[in-house]
């Protein structure tokens, strides 16, 4: 799936090797703006390397990673990662974490910690500590600290790990409204059938490689455009 002129994301040959593994592999592909692509494959196939790689967390060994049209560290700003594990303070409440994060976009128009929990479903008034939150609550705490700086682009790692049906749906509903407001979000999930109403393309990898490409009811292999 190469880049197309509407691609918000572009990599171009990119490989990631650590010493001669090789964690991603010559991956040639584009996401378009707007969309949702729900990112597939075993354990190890290299989901969440590109992720990282996206988010400017890692840097690729060969090829090249554009986001709007520049490095992702050019972009920052514009992108919210969401790591598998919650980055967030067990001890302090949600709104507590809420305004530590906040503290570290100084400059910038960030939305206010009552408002991205609210964004997500959580009541900020809610005094328990973040180690009480249930794994949902936890996980939607940790999508609220992604949006706080109003990120464009979102990449999710496992955003329904661990999540009972009933919180899954919910994060369902976030993400599903996000898109509404014309975000683009790269999701790794192992719950292909929980990411489908939100799908607008699956993308499957193994061993560092794109090996095939399917839009909403559509197969199609590697190298189509998405």
């Amino acid at each position: 799936m190469p880049a197309t002129p509407s691609s918000i994301v572009e990599l171009a040959a990119v490989s990631r090797l650590y010493g001669t593994f090789a964690a991603l592999r010559q991956v040639n592909i584009g996401f378009e703006q707007g969309r949702c692509y729900v990112l597939l494959g075993e354990n190890g196939a290299g989901k969440s390397t590109l992720l990282r790689t996206i988010a400017g967390l890692l840097r690729p060994t060969f090829g090249t990673v554009t986001v709007f049209g520049e490095s992702p560290s050019e972009q920052r700003e514009r992108i919210g990662y969401m790591s598998h594990a919650p980055m967030l303070y067990d001890e302090l409440t949600g709104v507590e974490n809420l305004r530590y994060f906040g503290g570290l976009y100084r400059g910038r128009a960030c939305l206010a910690p009552e408002e991205a929990l609210r964004a997500v479903g959580l009541d900020p008034a809610l005094t328990r500590p973040i180690s009480q939150y249930s794994q949902g609550m936890r996980q939607r705490a940790s999508l609220a600290r992604v949006l706080l700086p109003r990120p464009d682009l979102l990449l999710l790692d496992e955003p329904f790990s661990n999540m009972d049906l009933a919180s899954a749906r919910q994060m369902l509903a976030v993400l599903a409204g996000l898109l509404a407001e014309g975000r683009t979000i790269l999701l790794t999930t192992h719950q292909r059938d929980l990411a489908a109403p939100l799908a607008d393309a699956f993308v499957t990898m193994r061993a560092g490689s794109v090996v095939a490409v399917e839009q909403a009811g559509q197969p199609q292999m590697s190298g189509a455009s998405a």
